[in-house]
């Protein structure tokens, strides 16, 4: 096969926020090494934040490796769900990936977990638990994750009050508290607040 591309999502959970889809691809014959790798892959939601900081910056530096992340907005997932919501992404992500002229046969696609790409790409394989037994899905986590942090921060100076720079969106008790006093903004996932 003549590229590889790794893919993988964060942000699936959280109350408010962005989810976000990544990707890496590179030849079929490059090597993938890095510190990170030497003792196995781990999830990179279990690294912390400074290590993730660093893999992603080796990997903006790496030539042989591209990447990309997509967004799909709350307003979405509230509208279509997340499942709707991650298609959209992934959908995204591929797109600015894949060369022009690429024939899709010559693309093999790894994905994490539940993910699955459209039908058009025959060359797919989903792997449970992917980002600790690939590298390409481990690189895509890596970038999901981090780009999808660096959106909340920046948010969080757009609604000072909920403290995205600190849990990220995720459901915390001091997110809850900061909904309880001040309701909710823009970017809160509906879907996921309503009261049963």
């Amino acid at each position: 096969m003549k590229y590889i591309i790794g893919i993988d999502e964060a942000g699936r959970g959280p109350l408010a926020g962005p989810l976000a889809v990544g990707g890496v691809i590179f030849k079929g014959d490059v090597k993938i090494e890095h510190e990170y790798f030497q003792k196995g892959i781990k999830d990179s939601k279990k690294l912390t934040a400074l290590r993730r900081e660093k893999l992603f910056t080796w990997l903006k530096e790496n030539t042989d490796i591209q990447h990309a992340v997509a967004f799909a907005p709350s307003a979405l997932i509230d509208q279509a769900g997340v499942t709707v919501a991650i298609h959209q992404a992934l959908e995204g992500v591929l797109s600015k990936l894949i060369p022009e002229h690429c024939d899709l046969k010559d693309v093999t696609i790894l994905l994490d977990g539940g993910l699955t790409a459209p039908e058009r790409y025959t060359n797919q394989k989903t792997i449970i638990k992917g980002d600790e037994k690939e590298r390409a899905i481990a690189l895509a986590s890596v970038a999901a994750k981090v780009v999808r942090d660096k959106r909340m921060i920046a948010l969080s100076k757009k609604y000072p009050q909920y403290g995205f720079e600190q849990h990220k969106g995720y459901g915390t008790k001091a997110h809850f508290e900061s909904i309880k006093e001040y309701g909710l903004c823009d970017e809160h996932r509906r879907r996921f607040l309503r009261r049963e």
